[in-house]
């Protein structure tokens, strides 16, 4: 067995072009602007034992302060502790964010199953017992704009199309952060009129329509339209299992629920509820690849298919395993506008739009642990603060 001996944190920074916050910033608050520069902070953790062995990860959507806050929170509790207890670990720091929203929780979890896969000489998708290599892919768009991105019902479309072009055969909505009805649904409905029936699509309004009848209005729009999900209609902020259950005996359009319902426990709440069709995972929202493959099996305990959210290595090793799970979210992407993911990778691993093959797919990290190899110099050349924790 391995003791922990250390855990570092480490925050940096990062410039996105063409991105501009939108409404003071947040995690995945940005938008089109041509020509800003937008200042991104991240972090990575390092976690070490005594017989050598370090497990990494470098955070993609859930680096935000509130995150980070709760990772320096829970990193002294891994001092001491087996580094391949995993399970035991998972359970005692569930515990002890139980005050918080375990944001924090998901980064150390998925360094430890860095650690044991390269101490095992085995991937991490491996370990899972995973069956596919190359995961189906959907382009998750950035929210509309004003500013001549993503600024009409046309260019939605046309990006559809680039996308449609480059090998995507999904494409997903997330509309204007003003919660326009009418706009929301002329916009779903000439995406689809444009696609035809090339591309499945999906919509994520991110909780930004305000009452449950304009969520009605919208839903009744993607039955029209045919989109295969529906997801965070509206201002519940995603967490009414009563409200979203109404909607789905309103509407034929399946709704995609929980990404801010946290853990394996409320998760099958919610399900039990009626409030969803399909559940939503993260293993850096769940508390790690340990609580995102809970989350898998309930889900096909119940029979229902789970949904990756986001994007990065961790994702692609849980949707590997994970049978009942249909697409990969290339998240957020849109035309001349970076996804604002860190870029931190020397090994060509990519979550920018171009990372699609020509079959609609992207690939599945074969090395060790996570399978990719971190840029510690650009880390350390852009880092703000190291926060140490030592036996």
């Amino acid at each position: 067995m391995s003791k922990i001996n250390k855990v570092e944190v480490h925050v940096f920074q990062f410039d996105a072009i063409n991105l501009g916050s939108v409404r003071g910033g947040g995690v995945g608050a940005f938008s089109y602007a041509k020509g800003a520069k937008t200042r991104i902070a991240k972090y990575a953790v390092a976690i070490m034992t005594d017989n050598g062995l370090r497990g990494e990860y470098v955070t993609h959507w859930v680096g935000s302060s509130a995150a980070l806050g709760q990772t320096l929170m829970l990193a002294p509790y891994l001092l001491g502790r087996e580094a391949e207890q995993r399970e035991f670990i998972y359970d005692d720091l569930k515990r002890q964010a139980r005050q918080f929203d375990h944001m924090g929780h998901g980064p150390l979890d998925i360094a430890l199953w860095d650690l044991a896969g390269k101490k095992l000489g085995a991937s991490i998708s491996e370990l899972l017992g995973a069956y596919r290599k190359r995961l189906p892919a959907y382009a998750s768009t950035y929210h509309g704009d004003r500013n001549g991105g993503l600024d009409s019902k046309e260019a939605f479309a046309a990006f559809a199309l680039q996308c449609y072009e480059l090998g995507y055969r999904a494409f997903k909505i997330h509309g204007w952060n003003d919660g326009n009805i009418r706009e929301e649904a002329q916009n779903l409905l000439h995406v689809r009129h444009t696609m035809g029936d090339r591309m499945t699509l999906m919509i994520d309004p991110a909780c930004e329509l305000r009452t449950f009848a304009d969520a009605l209005y919208v839903g009744r729009a993607c039955d029209e339209a045919d989109y295969f999900w529906y997801e965070d209609p509206f201002r519940d902020s995603g967490t009414s299992a009563f409200a979203h259950k109404k909607l789905r005996e309103m509407i034929k359009t399946p709704l995609l629920q929980t990404e801010h319902v946290r853990g394996v426990e409320p998760k099958a709440d919610f399900l039990m509820q009626g409030g969803t069709d399909f559940l939503r995972s993260d293993p850096e929202y769940d508390m790690g690849i340990t609580g995102a493959m809970k989350i898998a099996h309930i889900a096909e305990g119940f029979g229902v298919d789970v949904e990756v959210h986001a994007c990065g290595p961790a994702h692609r090793h849980c949707m590997a395993a994970t049978r009942n799970s249909n697409f990969y979210e290339v998240a957020l992407v849109g035309p001349d506008a970076p996804n604002a993911v860190p870029p931190v990778y020397k090994c060509g691993y990519s979550d920018q739009l171009d990372c699609i093959g020509k079959d609609g797919c992207v690939p599945v990290p074969t090395g060790p642990g996570l399978g990719v190899e971190y840029d510690w110099e650009f880390i350390a050349k852009n880092r703000v603060a190291l926060h140490e924790f030592k036996l």
